[in-house]
C-alpha cells in the first residue's frame, strides 16, 4: 500500500499524523541501501526477501525485526535520510502537521551516540515546512520493557543536550509493562514543561489507560482500543475528550484486531470518543495515513463527515500554536461546505 491511495478523496483535508515512529517508516529500500553505506550484514538476499519477513502475528514478533532494521542506522545522514523520506511520502498523504517519536534508548543501546540521532532528524524536521508543507514536532519514546532508571538517564542526557523535543511518550512491549512503572519518568518530564503521551490499552488491559492518565497524567492516550472493554472508562474518556491516536491497519497487521471490518474506530467516533487516525509504523504495516483513511472507506463505509471529524479531531489534539491550529481548522471548515 505505498502508494497514493486510489480511492478519491480520503486524504484531500489536512490532516495531523500525531502516533507515528520514526524508525517504522524503514521500508525495505531503505533498509537494504543504508545497510550498504554502512556495510552491515543483514540475513536478507534482496528487498522482496526482506519485504516478506514483514509479516507479524503479534506485537513481539514485529519488535524483533523493528529492532534488527535499526542496525542500519548509524550516522546524522542516515536519521536524516530516513526522516526526510517519511516526510516526503506523508506530505503526499494529505499530512499537514506531523508529531514523530524516536526511539533514543534503542540507538544509545547500540553505541549509536544521541548527537547523531538528535542532528540528523533535527536536519530533516527543521526544514520540512519549507519542503513539504508539513510543520513538524519531535517527541521522545521510552521503552516500557527496559528500567525506569535507564530511561530517566537518557531523558536527563536529552535534556544536557537541549534536544528539540516537545514531550515524551511510552512504546514497545505492553503486555506486563503498566504505566505506573515510569511514574519518576514523567514527574521529571512534567517539571521540564514537556507534553505527556503514551502507548496505553493497545495489548494491555483498560487499567493501564487509567493508570497512563491518572499516574502519569498524560495529554493523549496512543492507542487505547482495550479502552471499550471499560463502560465507565469510555464515559469518562468521552467527558474528559481525551484524545485517542488509532492506528487501524497497524491493529490488524499485530491481530490486536482480526479483520479492518472489525475495527472500531468509528463506532467510537460515533460514541464521542475523541479519536483520531494514524500510521504508527507504516512501512511494517501496510500503509501511510492515506491507506488507513481508504482502508477505513472501503471496509467500513466511512463518511465524509467522520472523516472530516478525524481531521479536526487530529489538528485539535496536536501541539500546534494557535494560529496554525485556527488556520488547518477554518481549511476544513471550508472544504466541508
Amino acid at each position: 500500500m505505498d502508494g497514493v491511495s486510489t480511492v478519491p478523496g480520503p486524504a484531500a483535508l489536512p490532516f495531523a499524523e500525531l502516533h507515528l515512529h520514526l524508525e517504522g517508516t524503514l521500508e525495505p529500500d531503505l533498509v537494504l541501501e543504508l545497510a550498504a553505506r554502512n556495510a552491515v550484514e543483514l540475513p536478507f538476499a534482496d528487498v522482496e526477501d526482506l519485504r516478506r519477513a514483514y509479516a507479524f502475528s503479534d506485537l513481539q514478533s514485529f519488535l524483533d525485526l523493528y529492532y534488527a532494521n535499526m542496525a542500519v542506522l548509524r550516522t546524522p545522514q542516515d536519521f536524516a535520510d530516513m526522516t526526510t523520506a517519511y516526510l516526503a511520502r506523508a506530505a503526499r498523504a494529505g499530512v499537514r502537521h506531523a508529531e514523530v517519536m524516536i526511539d533514543p534508548q534503542a540507538h544509545v543501546a547500540r553505541g549509536v551516540p544521541l548527537e547523531a540521532v538528535l542532528e540528523g532528524v533535527d536536519e530533516a524536521l527543521s526544514t520540512s515546512e519549507r519542503d513539504h508543507g508539513v510543520s513538524t514536532a519531535l517527541f521522545a519514546a521510552f521503552l516500557r520493557d527496559r528500567p525506569e532508571s535507564e530511561a530517566l538517564d537518557v531523558l536527563h542526557h536529552l535534556l544536557g543536550l537541549h534536544a528539540p523535543i516537545v514531550g515524551i511518550g511510552l512504546d514497545s512491549a505492553e503486555a506486563g509493562h503498566p504505566p505506573s512503572d515510569f511514574a519518576r519518568l514523567y514527574d521529571r518530564a512534567r517539571a521540564e514543561g514537556l507534553h505527556l503521551i503514551a502507548h496505553a490499552g493497545e495489548e494491555g488491559p483498560p487499567q493501564y489507560v487509567v493508570e497512563a492518565l491518572d499516574v502519569l497524567g498524560v495529554d493523549r492516550i496512543d492507542h487505547g482500543i482495550r479502552a471499550l472493554e471499560d463502560d465507565a472508562l469510555v464515559q469518562r474518556l468521552v467527558d474528559e475528550q481525551v484524545p485517542l491516536t488509532v492506528c487501524p491497519l497497524s491493529n490488524v497487521a499485530l491481530r490486536a484486531v482480526d479483520r479492518l471490518e472489525d475495527h472500531p474506530v468509528l463506532a467510537m467516533l460515533d460514541r464521542g470518543l475523541n479519536v483520531s487516525v494514524h500510521s504508527d509504523d507504516p512501512a511494517y504495516f501496510g500503509g501511510y495515513l492515506d491507506d488507513n483513511l481508504a482502508a477505513l472507506t472501503t471496509s467500513l463505509g466511512m463518511t465524509a463527515g467522520q472523516r472530516a471529524r478525524l481531521a479536526e479531531n487530529s489538528i485539535r489534539a496536536a501541539v500546534l500554536p494557535a494560529d496554525r491550529r485556527a488556520a488547518l481548522l477554518a481549511e476544513i471548515s471550508r472544504q466541508e461546505r
